[in-house]
């Protein structure tokens, strides 16, 4: 039981203590470190033992190719607009991604009207905030919503392994939007569609990474439907 605990607590830790991360320091990551945590994330379960997911690695030159391609879409702004979230945003998810911009922008010192500003600060999601390794994360075109989900799990199977090992991850779900950028840079076949973009390295002591995000108390998300505990 005591050695349960303690791997309890460390795997809790693990899971707390990851955050997005948007700075980084350029230090290079080991290849073979890269592919023993995508080999942990492969882990992960898909419907029907199916392991869709392919993951894309890029560093040195042709990691700076697609930041030249992707700046260079954004900045030129005729990519079709992608959203991310439903519009209307359900209400409880509006009112929590208005707390967050209203968090990421302050930290920066932008003001939210400052779209010129905001647009420079988007661009650096396109250099993966000068990470030294960058992911692109696809799945199969045809896929439905459940094996995206397993997708997910594998991403993050990818990100606590990151985590464990001293190193930090920020998603990107902006890439999508560029998703003929990025198949014209990595040569994708037809039909993979991009999931995200994920910048990996070691975290920069930035404010942008002591930004604290709230959680909601289970209380929020949870219901219970059993005999309550004696």
């Amino acid at each position: 039981m005591r050695d349960f605990l303690e791997t309890s607590a460390v795997v809790d830790t693990v899971i707390q203590s990851r955050k997005t991360t948007r700075a980084f320091r350029t230090d290079e990551v080991p290849n073979a470190v890269v592919n023993d945590m995508l080999a942990i994330a492969s882990s992960a379960p898909s419907t029907f033992n199916t392991q869709f997911w392919q993951a894309h690695v890029l560093t040195g030159k042709p990691k700076n190719a697609l930041s030249e391609a992707l700046l260079h879409a954004h900045l030129g702004n005729t990519q079709a607009p992608y959203a991310a979230m439903p519009n209307p945003v359900p209400p409880d998810c509006a009112a929590r991604q208005e707390e967050f911009g209203r968090r990421y922008y302050s930290v920066l010192g932008i003001e939210r009207i400052d779209m010129a500003t905001r647009s420079r600060q988007t661009a650096r999601d396109y250099v993966l905030f000068d990470a030294p390794v960058g992911l692109i994360f696809t799945i199969d075109s045809t896929l439905t919503k459940h094996s995206w989900l397993d997708c997910g799990i594998f991403l993050q199977n990818f990100m606590l392994a990151a985590q464990a090992r001293g190193l930090a991850t920020c998603p990107q779900v902006s890439f999508v939007r560029y998703q003929s950028v990025i198949a014209d840079q990595l040569k994708l076949k037809p039909n993979l569609s991009v999931v995200c973009g994920l910048s990996l390295g070691y975290a920069d002591d930035a404010p942008l990474n002591r930004m604290q995000m709230p959680r909601e108390p289970i209380e929020k998300f949870v219901t219970w439907n059993c005999d309550p505990y004696c």
